[in-house]
């Protein structure tokens, strides 16, 4: 009884890290996994590799207990590096959701909105499409894997109960965000562009001959248009994706080598 309670905040800063990973990592943190199995999930996890974290002396016991004075800051500390490793893992996906957002709402697929329950909000067709092939392509690398193998990690550099806040992490957030952006800028622009040129001829077009009907031919040309072009596009848009995937995941593994 007293091995265990020695162990028992030494292991629970382990569960409680990966339990923050549950928060927004890609995939665990779908709304669609029902929280139980999330919880069995951290648990098994957290408990099969707390004897081999403490046989590498990735984790030691020495100075830990459960007073809630001293144990509460480590566990806010622990939870706190999952959710920084979910979130920046999640910015891939949500960048070309928002690359979707943005030609959706050029081409005027903006009103085809549909509820996403995995996401329990309201979403257009193309964002969602996106989304999805990000995850599949997330998936395809093994992103989840590498994800966890991430926090696992992490306790070699960054011991239990010793992270502190600083700079770095939010030079990783804040450089993974403007990352994310210029993914989102890559995929879209292409058809905002041709979009724009497109709205430019028509506007000639009305003009040098009124008699003709430009709004009832402009709607459907924008979707031809915009489809045409995202369709010769979706080979540099795979591209564009694994690099941003293989990016995020060696900002994390940089990130967490350097703590």
């Amino acid at each position: 009884m007293n091995t265990i309670l020695v162990h028992l905040p030494a292991a629970l800063l382990v569960i409680l890290r990966i339990g923050g990973l549950m928060v927004f990592a890609p995939v665990l943190s779908s709304k669609v996994v029902p929280v139980r199995l999330r919880i069995v999930l951290t648990l098994v996890l957290g408990v099969s590799m707390y004897p081999i974290l403490l046989g590498i002396g990735a984790v030691s016991t020495e100075g830990l207990s459960l007073e809630p004075g001293t144990f509460l800051p480590l566990a806010v500390r622990e939870v706190f590096i999952g959710m920084v490793i979910g979130l920046v893992a999640s910015l891939p996906l949500v960048a070309l959701q928002m690359g979707g957002l943005l030609m959706g709402q050029q081409m005027g697929l903006g009103f085809a909105t549909l509820y996403d329950p995995a996401m329990d909000d309201q979403g257009d067709v193309l964002g969602r499409l996106f989304f999805f092939l990000a995850l599949a392509s997330f998936l395809l690398v093994n992103g989840h894997e590498a994800v966890v193998t991430a926090v696992l990690h992490s306790f070699d550099h960054v011991p239990a109960g010793s992270f502190s806040v600083d700079s770095g992490v939010l030079s990783l957030l804040s450089g993974m965000l403007l990352s994310a952006m210029e993914v989102s800028l890559r995929i879209a622009v292409p058809v905002i562009a041709i979009i724009f040129l497109m709205s430019i001829a028509m506007g000639f077009v009305s003009r040098t001959v009124p008699q003709f009907n430009i709004l009832s031919l402009g709607f459907p040309l924008r979707i031809l248009v915009g489809f045409t072009v995202m369709i010769a596009g979706l080979v540099v848009i795979e591209n564009v994706v694994m690099e941003a995937i293989d990016t995020t995941l060696n900002g994390i593994t940089t990130w967490v080598e350097t703590r």
